[in-house]
Order: C-alpha cells, then sequence, then structure tokens
C-alpha cells in the first residue's frame, strides 16, 4: 500500500525484472534474479511467476481458452497440454462453461477471471498483482477477492498484491507493507500496524479504518472464572457449584486437554441432576464458539442474539476466553476513545 507515486508498482516490477534493479539483489528462493542472464530469468518468470495486471489485458480476437492458454503458448508448450492446463485454470475460477466464448461477452468481473485463469495456468509459485481489482464494481470486487483467498488456500501461493483500498489489504493480506517516496515504512499483520504504527505516514492510513473489520475475537476475548474440565461422565455436583460461587449462570467446559466441548446453565444443570443425567446431556443447543481469529464485523451479529457471552477457541479448539456483549462494547469505545484523542493531539 501507499499513495500514488510512492513506488508499488516498480517494487512489484523488480520482482519479476520487468524493472532492473540499479543496485542490490532480489533473492526467490535462494536465487538471485537480479544477476540472471536473460535465458535463465526468461525460463524463471515461465515456471515460478506470473502477471495479473489492473486491465484485463484480454485478446478480444481470442476465445476466453485461448486467451487462459496463451502464455503457455509463448512458453512453448504443446498444444494438448496448453489446452488442458487452460480448462483446468478456467475451472478453477468457475469459468468451465464459457470456454469457447470471447472476452467481448462476458461482465467485467468473468474477464478479470479469465486473466486470473491465464496467470494460473502457467502455475506459479508467486502471483503479482497490480491493483487487479479496482477497475471492478465494489459487490464483484468483493467476489474477487474472495476468489483469490480461495485459490491461495488451494493451491498454497504467495501473492504480492498492490491495493489502494485499506478495507481490501485487511481482508486478504497477511502483512502489509506500507510504502513512501520509494521506501517501505513498515511492515506487519494489520493488527500490529493498527496497534504500533511506525511513523504519522503509517498512522494516517490506519486513522479512519473500521476496528470491527481488524479487531479479532482472539484480541478482546478475556478469561472466563466458570471453566470447568471435565474429568468424567459426571461432574454436574461440581459445575453448579463454580456457578453459585462465582454467581454465574453460565458455565463453559473443557476437557483435559483444554478442549472445548460445550456450554451449560444453571438452568440445564439442575435439569440433568434431577434425572440423574451425565454433564454433557446439560450442554446448550445452538450456541457455537467463536475463532479466535473472526473479526469483530463477522461474529458482532451472533453475538447479539446468543443467550450468553461466547466462548473464543484457538485454531486447536482449546478456550481462549469469552466475550459478552458488553465486552465488546467497552472494545468499540476505547477505540473511538483513542481516535478521537489521537485527532484532538493532531
Amino acid at each position: 500500500m501507499g499513495l500514488s507515486g510512492s513506488g508499488k508498482s516498480t517494487l512489484v516490477r523488480l520482482l519479476n525484472r520487468l524493472i532492473d534493479p540499479s543496485a542490490g539483489r532480489i533473492i526467490i528462493d535462494g536465487q538471485d534474479i537480479a544477476s540472471m542472464r536473460r535465458k535463465a530469468l526468461i525460463e524463471f518468470r515461465r515456471r515460478h511467476v506470473s502477471m495479473v495486471f489492473q486491465s484485463f489485458a484480454l485478446m478480444p480476437h481470442l476465445t476466453n481458452l485461448e486467451n487462459a492458454a496463451f502464455g503457455l503458448d509463448i512458453a512453448g508448450v504443446g498444444k494438448a497440454e496448453r489446452q488442458r492446463r487452460a480448462r483446468e485454470a478456467l475451472a478453477t475460477v468457475g469459468l468451465e462453461h464459457y470456454i469457447n466464448g470471447f472476452p467481448g461477452e462476458l461482465s467485467g468481473g468473468m474477464q478479470q477471471r479469465v486473466g486470473l485463469a491465464r496467470a494460473l495456468a502457467l502455475n506459479p509459485s508467486i502471483m503479482l498483482l497490480d491493483e487487479a481489482f479496482s477497475a471492478l464494481d465494489p459487490l464483484i470486487r468483493t467476489d474477487m477477492q474472495e476468489e483469490l483467498l480461495r485459490i491461495q488456500r488451494e493451491r498454497n501461493l504467495t501473492i504480492v498484491f498492490i491495493s489502494h483500498d485499506l478495507d481490501e489489504a485487511i481482508h486478504i493480506g497477511d502483512r502489509i507493507a506500507i510504502m513512501d517516496d520509494g521506501a517501505i515504512s513498515q511492515v506487519g499483520t494489520a493488527d500490529e500496524i493498527l496497534a504500533h504504527p511506525a511513523d504519522t505516514y503509517v498512522e494516517s492510513f490506519f486513522r479512519e479504518v473500521d476496528v470491527s473489520k481488524v479487531l479479532t475475537a482472539g484480541d478482546i476475548a478475556h478469561s472466563e472464572r466458570t471453566i470447568i474440565t471435565r474429568r468424567s461422565n459426571d461432574g454436574v455436583e461440581v459445575a453448579l457449584m463454580i456457578l453459585r460461587h462465582h454467581n454465574r449462570r453460565y458455565g463453559y467446559v473443557r476437557d483435559r486437554n483444554g478442549l472445548f466441548e460445550g456450554i451449560v446453565s444453571a438452568e440445564s444443570l439442575e435439569y440433568v441432576r434431577r434425572r440423574h443425567s451425565h454433564l454433557k446431556e446439560a450442554f446448550l443447543e445452538g450456541v457455537e464458539p467463536i475463532s479466535a481469529d473472526t473479526t469483530l464485523e463477522e461474529f458482532m451479529g451472533k453475538l447479539a442474539t446468543a443467550p450468553c457471552p461466547l466462548p473464543v477457541i484457538d485454531q486447536a479448539g482449546r478456550m481462549l476466553g469469552t466475550i459478552s456483549q458488553a465486552t465488546l462494547l467497552r472494545a468499540l469505545q476505547r477505540n473511538r476513545e483513542e481516535q478521537i484523542t489521537e485527532n484532538g493531539d493532531a
């Protein structure tokens, strides 16, 4: 990210040497491509790097299949093989039924998918996208962002993406690099940059950010006193004692390894005690935990209708704490007060 003229496109074009560096090295997977001779560089590009531009750059006289196969054709891949790979790439982006059509028959979003398929057909390990979605309508742009994330998960690609849109960067980027006047001011996750901006230039990028799209459940979850560790099928009496001791209506059950199992209430525990049933039968139905990396925006609706504070779990299923409506409101209010203070200081 960066303002116009900050060097974003120049930097990305250095990565595949569309622009030759005047100094320094470009190390990709242990190789310095800055020192490669032309033949080795061409082979490196064919095998490892593909690029998607803001303009779709499709040839109107070629079919969508031929457009998707164009890079392979240039690389000298045989017709049967390049058509097979182009078909697979078009299917990956959901255009398997449009292979014999032409770009002019497609919407803008679909044309960009053909451009993406052309890059994917090369089976690269690195994809460079230079504001590839900025010309698209907002809804189509959102669809393409989700498509890119899906492809990245399935193929485990490294993707370098240029964007002016902070929401887009936060949504798709594992790490964000903020550029200013040809230099990188800061690199980090959205959370890291938001919490500790390197300078006022970086801070200005994030000043108006919607915190609900950045903060996650793991960021605001607080420790829960009514955690019940289940050591057997019994434990109803112990669970009731913990809830009474802390004067709480709900408790959160985990196993011996700390893995979340379910939520109980004082009422559900009393019910199973009268029936002489097991603790698991007191679990409330329809109340699901929140993954720690879920953004506030994604779970606010769920929290608003939940009967109790929602448990937060990590990727392994271990319980980290809970989030209540009050916790969420305090986090939003705290962020709002920080923004007001910063604007006042400015």
